[in-house]
């Protein structure tokens, strides 16, 4: 070990810093494939199918961007490696101005993004559910999860394509003069298999919905737990801009005080 005294501590500081990187960006990447597999998360009905996973794409290649960033750090003040250490600052660099790019475009859209959040929550609604496979499936468990039922209430769906869809024009016509349509199961407070449910979830226009059914809207409760979810992303962030911020310096400093012994010893 080249490096003594305070120098000795900051290299430890720096491994420590880049093995939270490391971890990070291994968390973000078990997360980002978690949710590319698993349909059900809210996020997945918040905004348009095909930008839901372009988003945890780019996750995802954030995440192996922070993994390879934490390896370089941590090789580098190990080794006291010039070259390795300056890589990892330029890629930290290029982290911390894509996340306050980031940040401050979210800043400055966050009322479009709920806007957004209603617009394809009444979206799927009306024109998805029933039709596209993974938005039902992620639908139903929102509906499940936070006791709702439909994007503003359980009459959303008389007008919607699941119940308009697959019927005949016969039927569909029949149907529209009673003013009857039908609720899907995920809106029921009771077991879905229970007759209760099954009776419950056949509404008309005129009629009042029936007890088993969640009376309140999606939308409200959907954007509630964004905007909790929202709070604790701003935290962490935070939190992990100190660290880089700390992970810029220190590694900075760790390479001048190796290139200052290589010039020494030579």
């Amino acid at each position: 070990m080249a490096l003594t005294g305070c120098y000795t501590v900051l290299k430890v500081l720096v491994i420590i810093i880049n093995l939270l990187f490391w971890l990070t960006g291994l968390a973000v990447m078990v997360v980002a494939t978690w949710m590319l597999v698993d349909p059900t998360f809210y996020v997945s009905v918040a905004q348009n199918e095909s930008s839901y996973y372009a988003g945890l794409y780019i996750l995802l290649g954030i995440g192996c961007l922070a993994f390879i960033v934490g390896l370089f750090g941590c090789c580098g003040a190990y080794k006291e490696s010039q070259c390795m250490l300056v890589t990892f600052f330029c890629l930290l660099l290029i982290i911390v101005v894509g996340e306050i790019a980031g940040g401050v475009w979210a800043w400055n859209h966050s009322e479009d993004l709920e806007k957004m959040v209603r617009d394809n929550v009444k979206k799927t609604v009306q024109m998805e559910y029933g039709e596209v496979q993974s938005r039902t499936i992620a639908f139903d468990g929102i509906q499940r999860a936070l006791h709702c039922c439909g994007a503003n209430g359980p009459s959303d769906w008389s007008g919607s394509k699941y119940n308009t869809g697959e019927k005949g024009a016969v039927e569909l016509i029949a149907s529209s003069l009673v003013g009857a349509y039908t609720i899907p199961t995920s809106c029921c407070n009771v077991e879905e298999d229970d007759v209760l449910c099954q009776t419950g979830r056949k509404a008309g226009f005129a009629s009042v919905i029936s007890s088993v059914i969640h009376n309140e809207g999606c939308i409200d409760k959907l954007i509630s737990i964004l905007r909790s979810y929202g709070g604790v992303v701003i935290g962490v962030t935070i939190g992990l801009g100190i660290v880089q911020f700390l992970g810029l310096v220190f590694s900075m400093v760790l390479c001048c005080a190796v290139r200052a012994i290589d010039r020494y010893k030579a």
